[in-house]
């Protein structure tokens, strides 16, 4: 995969903390592009993806499509361990982060707040887990955040991404991107 497309590549490089969207569909894709983001998520295909945008693509659903640049899997999962794609190990609590290092040693986490009960705040619940993330490794933030004050205090914590639902992207990213 060329380097312009490689995920630990796009959310390590530059300054502050970069910023990958949920999109559903090309348009979307094209969108979140233009105001910033470091790189897309898909849990299907979507037709067109690629001449939509120059981003790296991380998938995140089921099986494996040809157009994935990086792969979230959880440590468990079996399928994802073949491929060339760059993973991404989606974990959830300490056991999880603990089992991936000694069955996968990922250079990238993706830590999920899914497995929080509903009264833990987002945020907290993935801060909580960045402290277990080994120096050199890279950690994206699963969380819907709320605004740029959330986002800024990923960054200072520690975060190298956050993963956020599609919509308003350059009021979490902060700045707009320059022209080209």
């Amino acid at each position: 995969m060329p380097a312009s497309r490689r995920l630990s590549h796009h959310i390590s490089q530059g300054d502050g903390i970069a910023v990958i969207v949920h999109v559903p569909d090309a348009s979307a894709a094209r969108a979140a592009e233009e105001q910033g983001a470091k790189a897309l998520a898909l849990d299907g295909p979507i037709e067109g993806i690629r001449e939509a945008t120059t981003l790296p693509l991380l998938w995140c659903g089921r099986g494996i499509p040809a157009d994935a640049d990086a792969l979230a899997i959880r440590a468990d999962d079996e399928n994802g361990h073949e491929t060339e794609l760059e993973l991404v190990v989606d974990v959830r609590d300490e056991d999880e982060l603990e089992d991936a290092l000694e069955r996968l040693d990922p250079e990238i986490f993706l830590i999920s707040v899914r497995g929080g009960d509903d009264s833990d705040d987002p945020v907290e619940w993935v801060l909580q887990l960045l402290p277990d993330v080994p120096a050199g490794k890279l950690a994206i933030a699963d969380v819907a955040v709320a605004n740029r004050d959330e986002v800024l205090q990923l960054e200072r914590a520690g975060f190298d991404a956050v993963l956020i639902p599609n919509g308003s992207v350059r009021e979490l990213v902060g700045t707009s991107p320059p022209d080209v």
